[in-house]
């Protein structure tokens, strides 16, 4: 299935949150598959991500611009800073020199946030988020900067749960909203070459506390994987192309007891899956769990 009929389906079957990023290349496909629902914009939730090479002052809303021409849409509803780190500013996503490492630019993410806060203004956007933080960065934006963080998009799932960063986001007022919730189900991040040892292990959904949970509920391991964030008070972003899997996604919606949410709670081996920081030169997670600096 193409990603401009998943995002179609995707509709079409409930779905109201569709996520997207400037890197991923999908934009003008999102934006196709939501004309083609049928579904009102007004009554979706388009999100999308500042890359990298865009995080220069000057170039941010023009990277926005060029996103909501793609989606064929005149705002999103939050527009996220992809990861903290800051490539050299131009067109050439992974910008690299002579040694092959990628060039990192000279403007910091507080730049970056304070002329995200500005599109506000615009309309063009209705909130502003992060994604792939740290703690100390967020608390850095928050300090620096004049709008707290509407959202954080950040790799959540029952192998890396996370929870004292959770509480501390909602208590800041920091929405949490689980990306690839079955992690290293998603073969790319067991093959990349930041992949970790960890990558390797029970996937997600073949956990064994996750059958029992799902057999309990006539569910299945997946839908209770992304029931745990959603009784858990976030959001959580599946991906898929194929129709009976997105189905079965959108019957996720459902509630899991004190006890199912106890034994997932004490499954949690801190595993995170992929760290890229090597290849971006930057020391991404820095103090949070699954990373060893």
């Amino acid at each position: 299935m193409r990603r401009e009929e998943a995002v179609k389906t995707a509709l079409k079957v409930g779905f109201r949150h569709i996520d997207t990023a400037r890197v991923y290349d999908t934009e003008i496909q999102v934006g196709k598959g939501i004309k083609a629902s049928g579904v009102p914009r007004e009554d979706t939730f388009l999100g999308t991500k500042l890359w990298c090479n865009s995080h220069h002052p000057d170039d941010v809303e023009a990277a926005l611009d060029a996103s909501l021409k793609d989606l064929d849409t005149p705002y999103v509803d939050p527009f996220i800073m992809h990861y903290p780190c800051t490539f050299q500013w131009g067109a050439d996503r992974f910008p690299k020199g002579a040694e092959g490492k990628v060039i990192m630019g000279k403007t910091t993410f507080v730049d970056s946030w304070k002329a995200m806060e500005a599109l506000l203004k615009t309309g063009k956007t209705k909130a502003i988020g992060v994604s792939n933080f740290s703690k100390d960065e967020v608390q850095t934006l928050i300090d620096k900067g004049s709008v707290v963080p509407a959202v954080h998009q950040m790799k959540l799932h029952p192998y890396l749960q996370q929870k004292s960063f959770v509480d501390w986001q909602r208590a800041n007022g920091i929405h949490t909203t689980h990306f690839s919730p079955l992690d290293n189900q998603n073969s790319f991040y067991r093959e990349v070459s930041w992949s970790k040892e960890a990558s390797h292990m029970f996937r997600v959904i073949n956990c064994p506390t996750l059958a029992e949970i799902a057999k309990k509920h006539g569910k299945t391991p997946v839908q209770v994987a992304l029931a745990w964030g959603l009784n858990s008070g976030r959001s959580v972003i599946p991906k898929s192309v194929i129709e009976w899997q997105i189905k079965e996604n959108l019957e996720s919606d459902f509630l899991l007891d004190g006890e199912d949410m106890d034994k997932i709670a004490k499954m949690d081996p801190k595993a995170r899956f992929n760290v890229p920081s090597e290849e971006y030169r930057w020391q991404l997670y820095k103090g949070l769990d699954g990373v060893e600096y």
